[in-house]
């Protein structure tokens, strides 16, 4: 066995791996001791098996294209992880599949964590939290939009 292999199968033995909860993908979510404790997220989640969903950024329009909660990030926020979920449903996913999100926000400031935290962790529930990048931009690609989320699913 190489020796990476070796180093990566010990890894997963010390950080304890959680594995995904779909059916028929492997996947294992690790927060190894050399990093940081996470807070709402996964430093890695390894997948194999199934197929993977990627889902291009979500943001907060409603089904007829009309801007959802404009000027109010958490009502943006949560029209984003409803829209997220009608597109994962749409390939036979749930968030519970999600392994990989990237979250972009307008003008991000740190006191804006809190609120996107309670949004996003109602959208996990108690699942174990994807792998996670959170970007402060200065603009989206339209005017009123606050916020944009894209991820990536594992499903069997």
């Amino acid at each position: 066995m190489p020796r990476t292999t070796v180093a990566a199968v010990l890894a997963v033995c010390i950080v304890g791996a959680c594995p995904l909860a779909a059916q028929g993908v492997k996947g294992e979510h690790l927060n190894p001791p050399g990093l940081a404790k996470p807070t709402g997220y996964t430093h890695t989640v390894a997948v194999s098996g199934g197929k993977l969903v990627f889902v291009s950024g979500q943001v907060s329009l409603d089904r007829e294209g009309n801007v959802v909660g404009k000027g109010a990030l958490k009502t943006q926020a949560q029209q984003v992880y409803d829209n997220l979920r009608t597109a994962l449903a749409a390939a036979g996913a749930q968030p519970k599949d999600v392994v990989k999100t990237t979250t972009f926000v307008v003008n991000y400031r740190p006191d804006m964590l809190p609120a996107l935290r309670d949004v996003r962790s109602a959208f996990y529930g108690a699942d174990p939290p994807p792998a996670s990048t959170l970007l402060g931009v200065q603009a989206l690609a339209r005017e009123d939009f606050l916020i944009e989320i894209e991820v990536v699913a594992a499903v069997p």
